[in-house]
């Protein structure tokens, strides 16, 4: 079996309903992607259908148990740190509950690896709004936290918030990871901020973003508060941080 040059990062808390199914897509994707699931104790035997999907499917499916819901952001660090110990060349994070298509890991690939994108963003927003059963208020939300986001740290980039994102291996390798402070979704904008701070090339590829439709969204208040408030602690704290700069490298 030739080895991946690309995984994919997919955190799992009660997802028993998802986590097979999930699987099952990214492996039959014709390009070759390694997985790699961060669960956090879920009491519904989440990990076990992983395990058993790693006996079936030899080196392909990797596993990290953590000890409790210790938070989105910490995971995906995790997951990070983890794939810069292989050989991987992209590293794309995505939801268990396929509001993600696995298809569109293809597309994004390509975009880092042969067209030379450092930080490629599945947009829900880049070409209007491509969300499918999501409660309008929901979306409404969602689209314009993207838009204060956007305006409050002047990144060139539509859907701020999105939890698609691939990065090549030396984006992953120059950031400060031990110092990405958010926890919930507001890691997304802080890891896109800190990416666009250091010169990265950030892409944004259009996706279709569908509601889950098994399992729980993790979704709350607090979630969106963090981005909403935080936000502006990002863009006041880049004010006294002096970033390398890789856009020539």
């Amino acid at each position: 079996m030739t080895a991946s040059d690309s995984l994919v990062i997919i955190p799992m808390y009660n997802e028993c309903e998802n986590a097979a199914a999930i699987i099952d897509a990214v492996l039959a994707l014709p390009v070759q992607f390694d997985i790699l699931v961060i669960d956090d104790a879920s009491p519904d035997g989440t990990a076990a259908i992983v395990r058993q999907k790693m006996e079936q499917n030899p080196g392909r499916i990797q596993l990290i148990e953590r000890s409790g819901k210790l938070g989105l952001g910490t995971a995906y660090i995790t997951g990070f740190k983890h794939a810069l110990k292989g050989d991987y060349e992209f590293i794309c994070e995505m939801d268990a509950d396929f509001s993600h298509n696995p298809a569109d890991l293809v597309r994004m690939r390509a975009e880092a690896l042969e067209k030379g994108a450092d930080v490629v963003v599945g947009s829900r927003y880049v070409t209007g709004v491509n969300v499918v059963n999501w409660p309008m208020g929901r979306v409404l939300m969602s689209y314009y936290a993207s838009k204060y986001v956007r305006l409050i740290t002047r990144m060139p980039i539509h859907d701020t918030t999105a939890g698609f994102v691939g990065y090549r291996r030396r984006v992953l390798e120059a950031l400060p990871l031990d110092n990405i402070k958010f926890k919930g979704y507001a890691f997304q904008i802080e890891m896109k901020f800190t990416a666009y701070k250091y010169g990265f090339r950030i892409v944004e590829l259009p996706i279709v973003f569908v509601n889950r439709v098994l399992g729980t969204s993790k979704m709350n208040s607090g979630i969106f508060g963090e981005a909403v408030f935080g936000v502006i602690r990002l863009k006041w704290n880049s004010f006294f941080t002096k970033y390398p700069d890789y856009s020539a490298k």
